[in-house]
């Protein structure tokens, strides 16, 4: 066997050596940029994943692939992913994926050919190993020289970590971990036990929880009644059957809940493990099947006994009441049936495995001893009786496990393999597509609804100017684009929600409730900002004249008109640029001598602000930084456009690239927090964490676009990718904002969690932000294709091709 100590050495030289050439040969930047990025023929660093994969039927496989997807859907043109499946004598199989290597663990010298051929491939920079002790059972010798032999970095993902392990387990256990790089666990649990019982340092751990699947929360109710079980109270559990689910706990328990809920109707879901079918075939079915004969229990039991397509199995789980996890096992690690089963919003009762206690603790779920049918029973009938009880208990469960979408562990995998690689490896964020879903689940006859409770629209919020104003605009941005006449729907909606707000004197109110009635909060609020994005709102209409039919062009111009009536009595600063935006778009469709004169009426006075309150070192209109910060120098370059007064484009830039110089930082953009606004004489004093609002991220994007469109200086477009990415995972807590499955985007950013809120304000934020970034980078590429200026970012932009 090789020694130890050589081999890390020859390693630690081996990748100096890998990253010094890959800069100067791979035409690498030295400085990371989210604009350089290899050239389109540049082969991508591969990351080999070693595991069980399907279509074998096993936990560890699907999990893999799970993984994988989320990979491949999270990045792009950062790396490539490999697969290597396991196998044995009894397991062999054909893979959808394609396959360059195969370990099969039975085969003589397998491991040390595999390791041959993995170092021989220059172009594989990491191996990750899905590692269960099952998987290298009697093989545990050859696998740790596989792993003394390769030369590659290695990532060791431990599903199952056994506490108070004997002499021979340990010793095992030391020596694969000394030859990995990293380590990656589940739970905080498995990471103790690593340190504690084998003596691993913790700067070599990961935690990364298992995933799960985003789910759009569907309605209980409806779920139920397409699978016939409306009317019935539904417990159920899942996964590939064996004794050690001990399922038989719940049967004993069923009695007593059914005396208190005849309505309950308990899901088993799942067929019986392949290894243990193989072994013993349906024992442990039957078994089940006879007691619920005994029991009398047929008609509050039900078998699913297949192995569900994913979205049958996540609608089983968005139904379910209560799910039961009774393992048996004090030591399974994880469990990833019951993560599943949070993301579903189901409250969960589980048997004390470690993964249960660490993350159903704080009101997010129940524990109940092991085999203990009394207290099973006990707690299941008080949470079936109690219907804000497990409101309560969903709610916390879904905030708790809001983290560990598939997403966030694929960025938390690649943020790894971008810390050990080999060769320097440059993470791009894949753009999602445009989903409109959200949008329009929130977009009722008369307007948007305000908030939503997670994703269900919340029409007990009632409706605002704001968020209808907003969504005009992104909704128009949209038919821009797409020219997709649905949009017209509603975009009328969006205007005629703005002309009922719309009062006799030409101003607006912002706050109506569920009935269409305007409320209190009119009158004890400022609204002047809330005028201002009615102006943008409707000038922006306008600037699509061309586009929209003409009756809504005509309506548009009218109320325009009325809503200018008395607008220069408004000296808000933010509500001051909108007005500007509004005027500026309704201007470069029907050029008025007015138009100007307003635009600088009130750019005038934004200049006269910023003289007053910059100096050398603060280029700012105010003394502070507080929300919707980039709209001011946007407004001013809007004046400056529309007027050609050269002093409005001055100001415009030196404050511009103040305020970026003070939100970007490191690659990453983190917008002035409402938690504390950055103050001119506390400017040194870093902000909280927390607070940061997709709107200000949005806000700042097409602020970007506008100067790009201007002074064409390739840091604007650098940086519009950058702050999009915020929505994507590139933030301080590496979470997603944005939320694929439904559309909707979270309400903020704060220290320690994500606000999983999908009101009406982040939502239609996110999507302004997305289409202003399809848009630039639209127009650029087709500038692009007809000249030779600036060819060499053409190129690295058209081989992304993430922003078309």
């Amino acid at each position: 066997m090789p020694n130890t100590k050589k081999m890390r050495n020859r390693f630690t030289t081996k990748s100096s050596k890998l990253r010094s050439a890959g800069r100067q040969k791979k035409g690498y930047s030295s400085e990371s940029s989210a604009i350089c990025i290899p050239e389109p023929k540049m082969k991508l660093p591969e990351i080999l994943f070693i595991t069980s994969y399907p279509p074998r039927e096993c936990g560890i496989a699907t999990y893999s692939q799970d993984l994988i997807k989320a990979l491949n859907n999270k990045f792009k043109h950062s790396f490539k992913i490999k697969i290597c499946p396991l196998e044995s004598k009894n397991e062999q199989h054909v893979y959808s994926e394609p396959t360059q290597y195969i370990l099969n663990t039975d085969h003589t010298n397998a491991f040390q050919n595999l390791a041959t051929k993995i170092n021989d491939n220059n172009a594989i920079q990491i191996v990750l190993i899905q590692h269960e002790f099952g998987l290298f059972r009697k093989k545990e010798a050859d696998f740790r020289q596989f792993l003394n032999t390769l030369l590659k970095p290695v990532i060791l993902v431990f599903h199952t970590v056994l506490p108070n392990p004997n002499e021979s387990l340990k010793e095992n256990v030391k020596k694969i971990t000394e030859s990995a790089h990293s380590i990656i666990v589940m739970t905080s649990s498995s990471a103790k036990i690593l340190i504690n019982d084998y003596g691993v340092t913790s700067d070599k751990i990961t935690i990364i929880a298992h995933g799960t699947h985003l789910v759009p929360h569907s309605d209980k109710a409806l779920l139920k009644e397409k699978y016939k079980l409306t009317g019935r109270k539904v417990l159920s559990t899942f996964g590939l059957l064996s004794s050690g689910k001990s399922i038989e706990t719940t049967l004993d328990a069923l009695p007593k809940i059914i005396k208190e809920n005849h309505d309950v109707l308990f899901l088993i879901i799942g067929k019986t493990h392949p290894s243990v079918a193989k072994e013993e075939g349906e024992k442990y079915r039957l078994m089940l099947e006879a007691k619920i004969e005994t029991l009398q229990l047929q008609n509050h039991v039900q078998f699913i006994n297949r192995y569900l397509s994913l979205s049958n199995l996540l609608e089983y789980l968005q139904l379910t009441d209560i799910y039961l996890f009774t393992s048996k096992d004090p030591n399974q690690a994880v469990s990833g049936t019951f993560s599943y089963a949070m993301s579903c919003g189901c409250p969960i009762v589980s048997t004390p495995i470690p993964h249960a206690s660490e993350v159903l603790c704080g009101g997010s779920g129940i524990i109940v001893d092991f085999g203990n049918v009394q207290q099973l029973a006990i707690e299941v009938n008080h949470l079936l009786l109690d219907e804000q009880l497990r409101k309560n208990t969903s709610a916390n469960a879904l905030h708790k496990i809001a983290p560990t979408a598939w997403e966030n562990a694929a960025i938390a995998h690649a943020l790894l393999f971008e810390k050990i690689a080999e060769i320097t490896l440059s993470l791009h964020y894949k753009m999602p597509k445009i989903n409109l879903d959200h949008i329009k689940k929130l977009t009722t006859s008369f307007g948007m609804i305000q908030f939503s409770n997670i994703n269900k629209p919340d029409i007990n919020s009632g409706y605002t100017l704001d968020d209808n104003a907003r969504a005009m605009v992104a909704m128009c941005q949209h038919f821009e684009l797409t020219k997709d006449v649905t949009d017209l729907e509603y975009i009328y909606i969006y205007f005629d929600f703005i002309k009922y707000c719309m009062q006799p004197g030409g101003h607006f109110l912002n706050y109506i409730d569920e009935y269409h009635q305007f409320t209190n909060q009119n009158n004890t609020t400022n609204l002047s900002d809330s005028n201002g994005r009615a102006i943008w709102a409707l000038g922006y209409l306008i600037s699509i004249g061309d586009l929209i039919p003409q009756d809504l062009a005509k309506a548009a111009q009218t109320t325009m008109d009325t809503a200018l009536l008395n607008v220069n009595k408004i000296y808000s600063t933010r509500a001051m640029a909108f007005i500007i935006k509004g005027v500026y778009y309704s201007n470069a469709k029907n050029k008025l001598a007015q138009n100007v004169v307003l635009i600088k009426e009130l750019a005038n006075r934004l200049v006269q602000m910023y003289r007053h309150e910059s100096d050398k070192k603060w280029a700012w209109f105010e003394s502070y930084l507080t929300y919707g910060n980039s709209i001011l120098p946007e407004a001013l370059l809007c004046a400056w456009l529309a007027t050609g007064d050269d002093v409005y484009k001055k100001t415009a830039k030196s404050s511009f690239d103040f305020l970026l110089s003070k939100i970007f930082r490191e690659n990453c953009i983190n917008v002035v927090s409402n938690k504390g606004w950055l103050h001119k004489e506390k400017e040194s004093i870093p902000t909280p964490l927390g607070g940061e609002q997709p709107i200000d991220v949005a806000y700042t994007i097409l602020a970007l676009s506008k100067f790009y469109d201007v002074f064409k200086e390739d840091a604007y477009l650098q940086k519009i990718e950058i702050a999009f990415s915020w929505f994507l995972g590139n933030n301080h807590l590496k979470q997603i904002i944005y939320n694929p499955c439904t559309g909707g985007c979270y309400d903020g950013l704060e220290d320690t969690y994500i606000n999983l809120n999908q009101g009406a304000e982040s939502t239609v934020s996110y999507l302004m932000a997305r289409l202003t970034v399809k848009k630039t980078f639209k127009k650029i590429l087709k500038h692009f294709r007809t000249t030779e200026s600036q060819r060499e970012l053409y190129l690295k932009l058209n081989s992304k091709n993430q922003f078309a």
